[in-house]
């Protein structure tokens, strides 16, 4: 299948998706970028830009999805022991409506940057999908729009190292779910209707976090997922594996990207890794370097690579030789990662200050910095002239918030 062709099936799946939605994790095209041409403040505060914030129930790392006129984000009140799926309007910020996901069983321990609520609620336009650890288990879980649950499915036992953050991801008919841990994870398949499991791949017994990713690179369709020591591609629809290399580190947070060419990846133990692999199932690295793409994935755009590494330098690349371009300290202490708007990238660190730098092949320019809240670990989302961020304040007690900023 062609780029065209898979785009035209994207399209038929989700035809009741549309160019101002941002659905799923890592925005409409699944790779960071919002729809070209928009109108969205490059500098804002609390007092500034803000046309509303709404207070969010729990504590929770995934990010904002807005699809039609509401916004569905994931929360884990762990005082009360519930996992929760939120719903907003988008216009004024109101919370419409909140569904209990899970009642009990929370999972204890993780790293202390962690959360019981990391991955993102994804939609196709009908349904929303949405991954939760529970019970010493992965969940996946389907809802219509109204917050019903519709099926829920436990995917496979989970032993917990320091979290679990990996957002589902649809294609066609399936729901793609990734469960890497120390015990011998599972990447699986589920039937988007009923939740059945179509198919299944034992994983190694490595801790690992990604989001897997759906590309069209070397003229296939292919679902990869890097980490475990691996880069693995997979059909789907069918979870045939088409093409496994060693080149990957034990852990990493990214969801790959690509250029048609090479999957994009990065990592961050043992060993700080971004590595270019040739999609054609070659086993061939295109090029490989010690910077440290462990939790912020990757951009790709005309022939070059954006990255922002945890410790807060952005990087350019060229996407074919890895010759670094340029390379700039912006901030510290990254766990969202960052989406670009035309040649504007925007990034939000732990402290809940969002850089915004214009980013070419040529030089890097810092715009402006910008801070809702104390702290965030979650990925702006940029779509109909809006961002859309949640961060919390903190204090005598923690508040996480919402936040909407235009003009």
């Amino acid at each position: 299948m062609n780029l065209s062709s898979l785009l035209i099936a994207l399209l038929l799946v989700v035809s009741s998706l549309n160019a101002n939605d941002w659905p799923a994790w890592r925005g409409p095209t699944a790779d960071g970028h919002a729809a070209s041409g928009q109108k969205v403040p490059v500098q804002w505060s609390e007092t500034e830009n803000v046309l509303w914030k709404a207070e969010v129930r729990g504590r929770g790392h995934g990010s904002p999805i807005v699809v039609g006129d509401r916004i569905y984000l994931a929360s884990a009140d762990v005082p009360k022991e519930e996992q929760i799926v939120l719903c907003f309007d988008r216009a004024t910020g109101k919370q419409v409506w909140e569904t209990v996901v899970h009642s009990g069983n929370f999972v204890t321990g993780g790293h202390r940057n962690s959360s019981l609520a990391s991955g993102d609620v994804v939609c196709d336009g009908e349904r929303l999908y949405v991954n939760f650890i529970n019970d010493s288990a992965v969940f996946t879980s389907a809802l219509d729009l109204s917050g019903k649950l519709l099926w829920q499915r436990r995917v496979c036992d989970f032993k917990l190292h320091q979290g679990y953050g990996a957002s589902p991801v649809i294609y066609e008919n399936v729901v793609l779910v990734a469960a890497d841990h120390h015990g011998g994870g599972k990447f699986s398949g589920l039937n988007k209707l009923t939740g059945e499991i179509l198919w299944q791949q034992d994983r190694p017994p490595i801790a690992n976090y990604a989001t897997p990713a759906v590309v069209n690179a070397a003229g296939k369709t292919q679902a990869v997922l890097g980490g475990c020591n691996l880069v693995s591609s997979f059909d789907p629809l069918t979870g045939k594996k088409l093409w496994e290399i060693e080149g990957s580190t034990e852990e990493t947070v990214v969801t790959a990207v690509t250029d048609g060419s090479r999957i994009f990846i990065g990592g961050g133990y043992p060993k700080n890794h971004t590595a270019a692999i040739k999609a054609d199932g070659s086993g061939k690295i295109a090029w490989e370097n010690n910077t440290r793409s462990y939790v912020p994935s990757l951009l790709v755009k005309n022939g070059h690579v954006f990255g922002v590494g945890d410790s807060g330098k952005a990087v350019c690349w060229k996407s074919d030789t890895g010759e670094e371009l340029w390379s700039e300290k912006i901030d510290k202490e990254f766990y969202g990662s960052p989406v670009m708007l035309d040649n504007r990238i925007y990034i939000t660190s732990k402290a809940g200050v969002t850089s915004v730098f214009e980013a070419t092949p040529t030089k890097f320019t810092l715009l402006s910095q910008n801070q809702l809240g104390d702290e965030s670990f979650s990925t702006p989302a940029i779509c109909s002239n809006r961002i859309y961020l949640r961060s919390a304040k903190l204090g005598d007690s923690r508040q996480e918030y919402l936040w909407c900023v235009g003009e």
